[in-house]
C-alpha cells in the first residue's frame, strides 16, 4: 500500500530509524569532538560547539523481542552500545531560551516508541524540551524552549541577508556520532515547490543523516540558514533561510503543505493541501496530541475522498467488476483486489514460497502492494480456540519465515518472538467479516508490526505491514480500508470446520444464513438461503478429513451487494480427486468476452460438459448437469451440479452418482 507522503523528501537528513544501526557502523566514534574545515576561524569553534546540540530520544530500557541467539552487541561501536540515547537530528540556539530544529525531526518523535525528544550538548548533558513556540510544516522548522537553560551558552549571531557564492559551513550531528562541521559554497536560491512563496538556499557542503535541523553558517560563523534536506540526484543540499524562521508569526503552528495520498487498490493519487493552524505555546506532549489529531483527521478525509471518487466503479460495482464476479475456481490463498489502468478489478498477490510447519501446518505468503498476505494452515495440535485467542500463536508462526531480523555489526540475527501484542482489537469490514487486529512494537527500529487476521476454518488469513511507529494511525486506517478488498475462499477439513463454527463471535455475518451439519460416516448437510444439499456415504465418504470449501463473492440483491457462498465443494479427502461441487452462475454482462457468453449458452442449453455425460480427464471421471430450480427461477441465475471420482467408471455408474447428488439438492434462490 502506498501511504501519504507527509514528509516528502524532507526526511532526507533525519535519522531513519530502520537504517540507523547500519549507518552508525560506518562512522567514527568521536561524539564529543567537533571536526572543522581548516579555513574557519578557530576562535569561533567553542561558540559553535556550545550552541549546537544533538536531538536525542531515550532508548527503550527493556527489549520485548526474543532472538535465535544472544545478540553479539560487542560487534557494535563502543559509543553505540553504551549510549542510552538514540540520536536523530540537530538543533541550535537562537538566544533567550529559543532553539531551532527541523520540523520533521520534531515530528519523528511523535507517536514513537522511544522517549520524548531532548537536546544533548557536547559534554553529554541532556535538556528536556519545554514549550513549542513556533512551527511550520511547509517551511519545516520548529522553535522551542528548554525546561532548563545550558550554562555558558552564547547563541549564534545572525546574518539574515547572506551573499551568494560565499563559503558556508554545514554544522550537524552527522550519522549520530556528534557534531561535525563541513565546508562548501552557497551556490544558488531556488523557489520552494508548492507556490514559490520563498526560496531555498542551496549549498555544496556535505550533509548526512542526522544533519537535519543544524545551522548553516557563513565564513564568520554567523547563522544564515537551517539545514533541512538533500537533493535526490546531485550533491547539493537545501537550507531554509534563517529570515524565514525569524519572520514567521510567533505563538502559532502553521500546517500548509501539499500531501499526496494513495491506496494500494488504486493507481490514483489524491493530492490535496494539509492545511491547519493552532495556537502556541504548548508543551511538547500537548503539541504532539494536537498535531496528531489534525493529521488523523486529514488522513480520514483523504481516504474518504479517494473512495468517493467514481463510486459507481468501486468494487463490486461497475463493468470493471463483472469479470472477477464471474470468475470460477476456488483458492485459499488471499489476494488483494486492485483496479488496473483499464478500470478492471483484478486479484493481486505475488506468490511467495510455502513454509512447512509441524503437524500438517503450512504458511503461504504473497506480496500485494505494501502488504504481505498470509494463509496459515494451523498445525493439527493447535485448536481453533487456542489460535484465535492468543495473538502470539499467530506471530510465532509468521516469524518462522524469517522476515524480521536484527542487524548487529555484520550479522543478521533472526527474531523468534515479538513478545506481548500492544494492541488486540477487532475490525468488521463492509462484508461483515470479523478481523482480529494485533500490533507489536519493535523498539530497536522505533517501528511496529501490524496484522489484520481473518479467522478461517483451517487457520488464518492475515494481512501484515511493517512501519515506523510514527505512521501507526496511517497504517491502521489504510489497512481497515484494504480489508474490504481482500478476497479469499473458506476451506478446511470437517474437523477444522467444527472447531471454527464453534467460535460464533468471529464468524462473518453470512453464516447466520448458512447451516453446516454432519455426522462422520453417515451424512452431510448444507443449507443457505440459496440452496440445500444433503447426502450420505452412498454418494461419498464423510470423515473428519473430508474437505469443505466455500467460494465467497459479492452478490447483488435488491440494489445492494452482500458476501455469500456461490460455490460449495466437498471433497472426500485432501489427497484424492473424489469430490462434488455445486456452483452458481450469472448471465454475463455485455462487456464480457465471448468465452463467458459461450459458456453461459452451454449452461442454458445443457450442452457439453453440462449435459450429464461423463468424461475422463487425467484418469478422473467427471460429470456435470444443470440443477433444477425449486419454484419461480431467475433466468439470469443457474446452478450446476458436479461429481468427480478417480479411476475409470462407466456412464451408468457416473449418472447414478449424479442422480443421487441432484435428488438431494434444492435450489431455492429467487
Amino acid at each position: 500500500m502506498h501511504v501519504m507522503e507527509l514528509r516528502r523528501r524532507k526526511s532526507g537528513f533525519a535519522r531513519a530509524a530502520c537504517g540507523r544501526l547500519a549507518l552508525i557502523a560506518l562512522v567514527s566514534l568521536f561524539a564529543a569532538r567537533v571536526s572543522h574545515a581548516a579555513s574557519l576561524d578557530p576562535a569561533v569553534l567553542p561558540r559553535i560547539q556550545a550552541a549546537t546540540f544533538e536531538v536525542v530520544a531515550a532508548k527503550p530500557v527493556k527489549d520485548p523481542l526474543s532472538y535465535e541467539k544472544p545478540l553479539p552487541l560487542d560487534l557494535l561501536p563502543f559509543q553505540e552500545r553504551n549510549d542510552k540515547y538514540n540520536s536523530i537530528g540537530t538543533a541550535f540556539a537562537l538566544g533567550n531560551n529559543r532553539y531551532v530544529t527541523a520540523g520533521h525531526v520534531l515530528l519523528a518523535g511523535i507517536g514513537g516508541l522511544w522517549g520524548p525528544l531532548s537536546l544533548r550538548d557536547a559534554a553529554g548533558r541532556v535538556y528536556a524540551i519545554d514549550k513549542i513556540e513556533k512551527f511550520s510544516l511547509r517551511r519545516d522548522f520548529v522553535v522551542f524552549s528548554l525546561a532548563s537553560t545550558p550554562v555558558d551558552l552564547a547563541p549564534f549571531e545572525v546574518d539574515a541577508t547572506p551573499a551568494l557564492n560565499q563559503v558556508v559551513y554545514a554544522v550537524g550531528n552527522a550519522l549520530g556520532t556528534g557534531v561535525v562541521i563541513r565546508d562548501g559554497l552557497y551556490t544558488s536560491n531556488t523557489p520552494e515547490q508548492q507556490e514559490g512563496s520563498w526560496k531555498w538556499m542551496r549549498f555544496s557542503a556535505a550533509a548526512s543523516p542526522g544533519n537535519s535541523g543544524g545551522p548553516l553558517l557563513d565564513k564568520d560563523g554567523k547563522l544564515i540558514g537551517v539545514v533541512l534536506m538533500k537533493s535526490a540526484n546531485e550533491n547539493l543540499n537545501y537550507a531554509l533561510p534563517i529570515s524565514e524562521v525569524l519572520n514567521a508569526p510567533n505563538d502559532l503552528a502553521v500546517i500548509d503543505e501539499r500531501a499526496p495520498y494513495t491506496l494500494d487498490i488504486f493507481d490514483t493519487t489524491l493530492t490535496n493541501i494539509f492545511k491547519q493552524q493552532f495556537s502556541l505555546p504548548l508543551s511538547l506532549a500537548d503539541f504532539s496530541t494536537t498535531y496528531q489529531k489534525l493529521e488523523e483527521a486529514y488522513i480520514n478525509q483523504q481516504i474518504q475522498a479517494l473512495l468517493a471518487k467514481d463510486p459507481d466503479t468501486l468494487f463490486p460495482r461497475g463493468t470493471g467488476s463483472q469479470r472477477f464476479l464471474r470468475a470460477t475456481g476456488l483458492s485459499l490463498r488471499p489476494t488483494l483486489l486492485v483496479r488496473d489502468s483499464n478500470g478492471e478489478w483484478m486479484p493481486l498477490a505475488k506468490s511467495g514460497p510455502r513454509t512447512t510447519l509441524a503437524r500438517n501446518g503450512y504458511l503461504d505468503s504473497g506480496l500485494a502492494g505494501r502488504s504481505v498476505l498470509f494463509h496459515l494452515r494451523k498445525p493439527d495440535d493447535v485448536s481453533a480456540q487456542e489460535l484465535y485467542s492468543d495473538p502470539n500463536r499467530l506471530m510465532d508462526q509468521l516469524l518462522k519465515l524469517g522476515f524480521l531480523t536484527r542487524q548487529v555489526g555484520a550479522e543478521k540475527i533472526k527474531i523468534t518472538s515479538l513478545g506481548p501484542a500492544m494492541r488486540n482489537a477487532t475490525h468488521i469490514d463492509k462484508w461483515q467479516r470479523v478481523w482480529q487486529v494485533r500490533e507489536w512494537s519493535v523498539p530497536y527500529i522505533n517501528g511496529t508490526v501490524v496484522t489484520f487476521s481473518l479467522p478461517v476454518p483451517d487457520g488464518y488469513v492475515t494481512m501484515m505491514q511493517l512501519a515506523p511507529a510514527r505512521r501507526d494511525y496511517m497504517n491502521l486506517a489504510d489497512m481497515k480500508v484494504l480489508t474490504d478488498f481482500v478476497n479469499v475462499d473458506y476451506g478446511g477439513t470437517l474437523a477444522q470446520w467444527k472447531g471454527y463454527l464453534h467460535n460464533r463471535a468471529l464468524l462473518p455475518a453470512l453464516f447466520k444464513d448458512i447451516r453446516i451439519d454432519f455426522d462422520y460416516d453417515q451424512r452431510f448437510s448444507y443449507a443457505s438461503k440459496r440452496l440445500r444439499l444433503d447426502f450420505t456415504t452412498q454418494l461419498q465418504k464423510i470423515t473428519p478429513t473430508s474437505v469443505l470449501t466455500l467460494g465467497l463473492i459479492a452478490v447483488p440483491e435488491h440494489g445492494k451487494f452482500g458476501m455469500d457462498a456461490v460455490d460449495v465443494r466437498i471433497g472426500e479427502d485432501a489427497h484424492n480427486n473424489n469430490w462434488i461441487n455445486i456452483q452458481r452462475h450469472m448471465a454475463p454482462s455485455e462487456n464480457l468476452d465471448d468465452d463467458y457468453k459461450s459458456d453461459w449458452r452451454k449452461i442454458v442449453q445443457h450442452q457439453h460438459p453440462y449435459d450429464g455425460v461423463a468424461r475422463n480427464d487425467n484418469d478422473v471421471m467427471r460429470i456435470t448437469s444443470v440443477a433444477a430450480h425449486s419454484g419461480k427461477a431467475d433466468p439470469s441465475i443457474l446452478y450446476t451440479a458436479f461429481y468427480a471420482i478417480e479411476g475409470s467408471h462407466p456412464q451408468a455408474f457416473m449418472k447414478a452418482k449424479l442422480d443421487v447428488l441432484t435428488k438431494h439438492l434444492q435450489v431455492i434462490e429467487h
